[in-house]
């Protein structure tokens, strides 16, 4: 029985996968569980339209990331921090903080996509990475003085 996976399954194939199994599994467990649909002509145009959409979008998504990654270039960020005699800072440096300082230059970043390579506790240059999409990355440099 040929079927169309509608979600990933271990094992058997990804979603949007056409699919070759034995009738009882297909008709008593994928089908009723809403994991598979079975493989008809009109089903099959279907899903071959999702697919095709899908990749239209995650494309414009790919492209919006580089943008933001272009627009973004070589810009050294400033983060001002309070620091003892020794030049520790108080606290550390985060993510947010760098999510603010680039909505200060008019770049949109969500903070749960920039990470630091090194603990940020000293004053000095650092860099950051930003995940933008899951085949861009960009590294930002930013310095932390005292403030």
């Amino acid at each position: 029985m040929e079927i169309i996976l509608k979600e990933d399954i271990k094992g058997l194939g990804y979603k949007n996968d056409l699919v070759t199994v034995k009738g009882g599994y297909g008709r008593n467990y994928l089908i009723p569980k809403g994991l598979a649909l079975t493989a008809s002509e009109s089903n099959k145009k279907r899903i071959a339209e999702n697919v095709k959409q899908a990749a239209h979008k995650a494309d414009k998504i790919k492209q919006d990331a580089e943008s933001i990654a272009q627009s973004i270039g070589d810009v050294v960020l400033e983060i001002s921090s309070k620091a003892g005699e020794n030049g520790r800072i108080f606290g550390a440096v985060t993510a947010l903080q760098i999510s603010d300082a680039l909505k200060s230059k008019g770049i949109e970043v969500d903070r749960k996509r920039i990470s630091f390579k090194t603990p940020v506790k000293t004053l000095g240059d650092y860099q950051a990475v930003l995940d933008l999409h899951r085949e861009v990355q960009h590294e930002v440099s930013f310095k932390v003085v005292e403030g």
